[in-house]
């Protein structure tokens, strides 16, 4: 499948949305922690610290998003925030190509390594295993981080 990576447009916002609220492994207050880093990299990209790109699949239609932006206080660590597919889009290789062009941008920018932050629940195994896939590295697995039973684990990826 041939897809377009591009930059997230404000006319994506409304199919953005609806990935979000249809992947179940996002609760409701995610969704909306989201909508702020996507406001934020489309309104104001430079002082808002949040870049996002987006996937569009042969035919134009809108079916993923990545966000993410530098660390504060960092010289060269970036965060990769939100990645979401378009479930029948899902381990069709949209994911890897958006997460790459990312990585892209990040280096162009100057940045060295970037960061994932994850849920520990089993509902988070197949995202686990895409990041490891994609050669990022679990550095760190705070248990009850987020909630009794959930786990912050954490990923890091050298560039270059």
């Amino acid at each position: 499948m041939a897809i377009k990576i591009r930059k997230l447009l404000k006319k994506d916002k409304t199919a953005l949305m609806e990935i979000l609220h249809n992947t179940p492994e996002f609760t409701a207050e995610e969704v909306a922690v989201a909508e702020e880093v996507i406001d934020g990299s489309l309104d104001k990209p430079q002082t808002s610290g949040y870049f996002s790109l987006a996937a569009e699949n042969e035919d134009g239609v809108f079916i993923s998003f990545i966000s993410y932006g530098p660390v504060p206080m960092t010289q060269h660590a970036w965060d990769i925030y939100w990645l979401a597919v378009k479930r029948e889009f899902q381990w069709h290789g949209t994911g890897a190509t958006l997460l790459k062009a990312a990585e892209k941008k990040i280096a162009q920018a100057g940045g060295t390594m970037a960061f994932i932050e994850t849920s520990g629940k089993a509902q988070y195994d197949r995202t686990r295993r895409f990041y490891t896939t994609n050669d990022y590295q679990e550095i760190c697995n705070i248990p009850d981080f987020y909630a009794p039973g959930d786990a912050k684990v954490l990923y890091q990826k050298i560039l270059g």
